[in-house]
């Protein structure tokens, strides 16, 4: 066969393939026109309402045929928002009906609410085999919140080894390095060459599919350098390893809180990083994605936690919610109170002067949201690490000089508009000074109370919010009462 023939059968057989892929691609629908995802998702990349409703409406008509060809050109994170989408009673149903697309990396993509409601009315046998072939600590975010007795009978389902590494992980805190880390990592000895390390990846088929660096260890197993994957591929087979891994790297220790371990991918740009035990022994690694997850979660969390709505996810059931709500509200509804007791202390002033019932909401209300936006600034700093100790007093100083600089400029606003609009320059004054000073007062607290908090080891974005609210309330009322009591303002 001459080499212009192979080429042509080459060029053929490539267009097989490129046929075939778009086929796998694109399946046809029974009229024969191909079915892309744009037919399910809009232009923001969402499940259309359209979409989600012929599903619904397959599941109710029990035909679970055609529930499965609407499904199936979905991609694993759009079959993960379908269960999001539809009903809760619909999501087991749903299950059952797709089979074989109900695989672990949709099971990965779930929400966390809905994975922990879908695997409760599953199988134990059926969960333990999604927990085996997802990777550790998928595998422990999917078991650890279910209910004691379940979360044995999935345990006692799984293969040896498999539930050995998961009660593991599940020994370590909640939210800890020991629950997010994978046990699936490449670690060598120091001893190894270039090619040996070729030769061992290339041979042994239980090893990882995806990882981004080698772990190279001495003889107690404990890591002493990293070698990128990069660089094994660029390097001369008879240099020892030794030579030339990267001996700077980050350690994880086993206990570190989540929120820390985010903070170091993103302080140090890594893509993975080792996780060592308390003798310093590698046990396992986290990589990026994981992390990418995480830090969306601690700003979402924190952000709840600010407003006391709990976790805030709609998935979470209405009396969780309500649980973790109504506290917050109780909470607030004692420290009105305070507020209360202020004003009926100058109840005969409100009498004799109305227009102070009037203009006692802006005093409280401004106090209030520049109270919330110093607070905002500092939980967040507390919690990238840019507020510590050291830099304190400095951050304070800045929070108070920005407090002072807005209660001047708000002061002389409100002054002059109260002055014209009521025809009373001595009221006018009145409320300048009182928002000046609990505009001053709302950044002093915005600033100390999380501070305070961080030092009795509480977390600042859990209570921070209802101190702050009470103080300015109450000193707003307190300032703005007193003073138009003082001044003589109401005769």
């Amino acid at each position: 066969m001459s080499d212009t023939d192979l080429k042509d059968e080459r060029i053929e057989d490539a267009d097989l393939r490129d046929e075939s892929l778009a086929a796998s691609e694109f399946p046809e629908d029974p009229d024969g026109e191909p079915e892309t995802e744009s037919e399910s998702l809009d232009e923001d990349n969402r499940l259309k309402a359209d979409y989600v409703r012929a599903v619904k409406d397959a599941l109710w008509e029990e035909d679970f045929d055609r529930v499965y060809e609407l499904v199936e050109p979905l991609h694993p994170a759009d079959i993960a928002d379908l269960f999001e989408l539809v009903d809760a009673d619909e999501r087991p149903v749903l299950a059952r009906s797709i089979r074989d697309l109900m695989g672990v990396e949709v099971i990965a993509e779930l929400n966390d609410w809905v994975r922990e409601l879908l695997v409760e009315t599953l199988p134990a046998e059926v969960v333990a085999g999604f927990a085996g072939e997802l990777d550790t600590d998928d595998a422990v975010a999917m078991l650890e919140d279910l209910d004691e007795d379940n979360q044995r009978a999935v345990l006692a389902e799984m293969e040896p080894e498999d539930r050995a590494a998961i009660e593991s992980a599940l020994s370590y805190p909640d939210e800890s390095a020991g629950r997010m880390m994978s046990r699936e990592f490449v670690a060598v000895p120091e001893t190894m060459t270039v090619g040996d390390l070729i030769d061992f990846l290339r041979e042994h088929r239980e090893l990882p599919t995806e990882f981004w660096e080698v772990f190279i260890v001495d003889p107690m197993h404990r890591p002493i350098g990293t070698c990128v994957l990069s660089w094994i591929l660029r390097c001369p087979r008879n240099i020892p390893l030794y030579d030339v891994m990267k001996r700077e790297q980050t350690l994880i220790p086993v206990d570190m809180d989540q929120e820390e371990v985010a903070l170091r991918f993103q302080k140090y740009a890594l893509i993975s990083a080792a996780v060592v035990d308390t003798s310093g022994r590698l046990i396992g690694q986290i990589t990026v994605d994981d992390v990418v997850h995480i830090i969306s979660e601690e700003a979402g969390e924190d952000a709840l936690l600010l407003s006391g709505a709990g976790d805030g996810d709609i998935n979470e059931p209405i009396r969780d919610a309500w649980s973790g709500r109504v506290r917050w509200l109780i909470a607030n509804l004692l420290t009105a109170t305070l507020a209360s007791a202020v004003i009926a202390m100058f109840e005969d002033t409100i009498a004799a002067m109305v227009a102070l019932a009037t203009l006692m909401p802006i005093v409280a209300g401004l106090g209030g949201n520049a109270g919330t936006q110093t607070l905002a600034v500092t939980v967040r700093a507390l919690a990238m690490n840019q507020l510590t100790p050291s830099n304190a007093w400095r951050a304070v100083r800045r929070e108070m000089s920005i407090a002072l600089l807005n209660g001047g400029t708000v002061a002389v606003i409100i002054g002059l508009a109260v002055s014209l609009i009521f025809g009373n320059p001595m009221l006018g004054g009145v409320i300048a000074a009182a928002m000046m000073t609990n505009i001053v007062i709302a950044g002093m607290a915005g600033v100390l109370i999380p501070l305070a908090l961080e030092r009795l080891n509480a977390d600042p974005a859990i209570s921070s919010s209802v101190f702050v609210t009470m103080t300015t309330d109450s000193m707003g009322f307190l300032v703005f009462l007193g003073l138009a009591t003082m001044s003589g303002l109401v005769g």
